[in-house]
């Protein structure tokens, strides 16, 4: 079964069950890279609320297909514990292990994995009210044996699709980009702020696409787009078209 995945680093559900309560759980770092030669590594999980804090912790591997990021339960990557409880001001280490060898063989790409932590509700018998609780999505990049995988390769394009913009993206690099911060600077110099923060995930060998809040007719042909991209702010060009392809 596949599960579609939000941008969001962190999904707060609001649940009918005692008062309004402030979660307390933190994870850190927020993205872990895997060697080839590392088959390990971890992430720490504090609890800096009073309560005590319980979560269950599982393994996904991502995907894009269809303009669409797709989870599916997987044990290429093990996690362990899975389930844990966190008193008040305490941590834990979640190792994260790659159970088998890593990407090997002629264009052998980066592997994706995502490590969803959900945050599980107390009990708080009987009391109504509402209870703040979090989803952490942790993206895992599983690198491929021998030489480094290709860096990003990315051909941007926007379409019109009555009068809506679409940014689509496609990456024919051997490593994933993350992009962030866009703006677009058409032929005579003007800039526009097109997203602030970070905008998702192209996967090696994906397409994804995003609607865009600025009219279609804002990107001209011949313009730029400049974007933070894997943490490292880059120049790209467009194409413009009337629909997807």
């Amino acid at each position: 079964m596949t599960r579609r995945l939000r941008y969001s680093l962190i999904t707060a559900f609001w649940l009918v069950c005692g008062m309004a309560a402030a979660s307390g759980l933190q994870v850190s770092p927020i993205t872990l890279t895997l060697p080839p030669t590392q088959n390990a590594d971890g992430l720490w999980l504090s609890n800096t609320g009073d309560n005590v804090v319980s979560a269950q912790i599982r393994v996904y591997r991502w995907t894009q297909e269809g303009f669409e990021d797709k989870l599916t339960p997987s044990r290429g990557l093990l996690v362990s514990p899975p389930m844990l409880q966190l008193p008040a001001e305490g941590r834990q280490l979640i190792r994260a292990i790659r159970a088998g060898a890593p990407p090997n063989g002629a264009g052998a790409v980066q592997e994706a994995y995502r490590i969803i932590i959900d945050e599980l509700p107390v009990d708080t018998q009987g009391k109504k009210g509402l209870q703040f609780v979090l989803r952490y999505s942790v993206p895992i990049f599983v690198q491929p044996a021998g030489e480094p995988p290709i860096a990003p390769q990315l051909r941007w394009a926007v379409r019109d699709e009555a009068g809506t913009a679409f940014l689509e993206v496609a990456n024919s690099g051997g490593s994933h980009a993350q992009l962030a911060d866009l703006s677009f600077t058409d032929t005579a110099g003007r800039r526009t702020a097109v997203h602030a923060g970070l905008l998702g995930y192209v996967l090696p060998g994906a397409k994804m696409r995003w609607a865009l809040k600025p009219a279609a007719a804002t990107f001209t042909a011949g313009g730029s787009w400049e974007a933070m991209i894997n943490g490292n702010t880059a120049q790209q060009n467009i194409q413009t078209a009337d629909s997807p392809r």
